[in-house]
């Protein structure tokens, strides 16, 4: 009888493990929703301050269509990857609008009257602000990240991670794309 009351009691305990090594799984798939979702908000507030940024340089530069059309298409794409949740896409579609930045602010420095211009001072501003606000949400969700896939590829959760429906997620990263944004944009008239 004492013998049945002891593998009770091991099997309790392990069930007890299990859903305690599941709740903190569950709390880590969380904190890298959460985590997505602040990026995600930083990454709607320059989606919409790129349109007012362009309509601002129209104005000054209106034989440089080609650029602003690639702003404009760049932040088009961005806005459309950021629905779809997959990381590796919005990492790569925000890639894109970030190189169309660069070349757009890489042109405004040739119109002196457009790099006075209060608004458009204004803009650049909000929008520097708003890319340090989006690489402190990026380290926030890699770290979030980092700590959920170590969580579910380490014992004892490794054995049942995965068949729980915990699945390694992706880092917010530049990846490919890393050197063409380190490097200088060119500006050709």
């Amino acid at each position: 009888m004492s013998t049945s009351w002891i593998v009770l009691g091991v099997l309790a305990a392990i069930v007890l493990y299990i859903v305690y090594v599941y709740n903190g799984l569950v709390a880590l798939r969380q904190r890298v929703n959460q985590s997505f979702a602040d990026v995600d908000v930083q990454l709607k507030q320059r989606h919409d301050l790129v349109p007012n940024l362009v309509e601002t340089v129209k104005g000054y530069a209106q034989h440089e269509r080609g650029t602003l059309e690639a702003v404009v298409q760049a932040r088009n794409a961005a806005v459309a990857a950021g629905g779809s949740g997959d990381t590796a896409q919005v990492a790569a579609a925000e890639n894109m609008l970030t190189g169309a930045l660069r070349q757009l602010f890489a042109l405004a420095e040739a119109y002196p009257d457009l790099k006075a211009n209060t608004n458009f001072l204004q803009l650049q501003t909000e929008l520097a602000d708003i890319e340090n606000k989006i690489a402190a949400a990026r380290r926030f969700f890699n770290n979030a990240v980092q700590e959920y896939n170590t969580g579910i590829e380490q014992l004892p959760a490794a054995l049942f991670a995965g068949s729980l429906g915990f699945r390694h997620r992706e880092f917010f990263d530049l990846g490919e794309t890393r050197p063409q944004l380190e490097q200088a944009p060119s500006v050709k008239f």
